[in-house]
């Protein structure tokens, strides 16, 4: 079953693949820009997905596709877009299913008297 996530930038989708090795797939299309623009947009998404491909979830098929407003991203904003997406789809811990590091821990109740 495939599911899908979405930045303004990045478009992730995600499919199971039966517990084989994260595979990991990067599409640019025209809109994005010229060749060059393309390229530059596929290997900043790439960078960003290989520093974090040790901590993925295994087991599934990963597609990222850039948006038009991908092309006048800076790397730290395409980075973020990046983690972000991965983070939503759970295969980074930290997700919106764990607590974050930056959270407080809550108050122990008192014991009812």
């Amino acid at each position: 079953m495939r599911r899908s996530w979405g930045d303004p930038l990045l478009v992730l989708y995600v499919t199971p693949n039966d517990g084989q090795p994260t595979r990991v797939g990067i599409s640019v299309g025209r809109r994005v820009g010229k060749a060059v623009v393309r390229n530059k947009v596929k290997r900043r998404v790439r960078e960003a997905v290989r520093l974090r491909h040790a901590e993925l979830a295994a087991g599934n098929d990963l597609v990222f596709i850039a948006r038009a407003p991908a092309a006048e991203a800076d790397w730290s904003t395409l980075q973020a877009a990046t983690e972000r997406l991965l983070r939503k789809a759970r295969l980074l811990p930290g997700g919106s299913h764990e607590r974050t590091e930056h959270a407080m821990p809550m108050a122990p109740r008192p014991a009812p008297s």
